[in-house]
């Protein structure tokens, strides 16, 4: 079975990408490098980097930012590990700022991780970018979108290209100068061109949806 490097050559896929597509050529020129390989090498446990992805879901970085640092002081440890998760009642969870529903998702991932059904950061290793997707939205809670961030900033797997994602698809409207956002199945046709690293293209495209949210910021001021 066949070992998935953690991360890529971050130079490599940029001369790539500029190569395949030209219309990323001055927004590359503009942004700069961009590079995320030292989260890429750090170890990170699978179950834990989904609890917090559960809790950060539908909010501000930091309304969510503070939701985890209760539950953090509330739990034994800072780890969000099924252990540490069955200590704690639904009531303290609410205390914490925890939804019903996100409660709900935080259960139904603790009963699975205790049931091995979570995969580790090793067995990920081994496993295509669709296997892994397979095995972890069954959990409440996760979809496809949330395991694709994880495939991007934890294990730097090359080729992921978030469709439904709201900022990559601002970014392909603002590269290709379209009067409207592209839908997901366009998205992903006009992606093809960026294979084999089209995750390095989602980057940029996230960069370049930020630089139009600052130009209409700076017009408003």
């Amino acid at each position: 079975m066949p070992r998935h490097k953690r991360g890529f050559d971050v130079d490599a896929a940029r001369r790539a990408l500029v190569k395949a597509d030209p219309a990323f050529r001055p927004w590359v020129r503009s942004i700069g490098r961009i590079d995320y390989s030292s989260d890429w090498g750090r170890p990170f446990d699978v179950a834990d980097a989904l609890a917090r992805a559960i809790l950060y879901q539908q909010l501000s970085g930091k309304a969510a930012a503070t939701i985890v640092g209760r539950v953090e002081q509330a739990m034994p440890e800072p780890r969000f590990h099924h252990r540490n998760l069955e200590r704690l009642s639904d009531a303290q969870l609410r205390a914490c700022g925890v939804s019903g529903n996100k409660t709900l998702a935080l259960r139904d991932l603790a009963r699975r991780d205790k049931a091995g059904e979570i995969p580790d950061a090793r067995s990920l290793q081994y496993l295509d970018n669709e296997a892994i997707i397979a095995k972890l939205v069954p959990t409440r809670g996760i979809g496809r979108w949330t395991v694709e961030m994880m495939l991007m900033f934890r294990l730097g797997r090359p080729d992921i290209l978030p469709v439904d994602d709201l900022g990559v698809r601002q970014g392909v409207m603002l590269l290709d100068g379209l009067p409207e956002m592209p839908q997901p199945k366009a998205l992903m046709l006009r992606g093809e061109a960026w294979a084999p690293y089209r995750t390095l293209a989602s980057f940029y495209l996230w960069r370049i949806a930020d630089f139009r949210k600052e130009a209409v910021k700076r017009s408003q001021d």
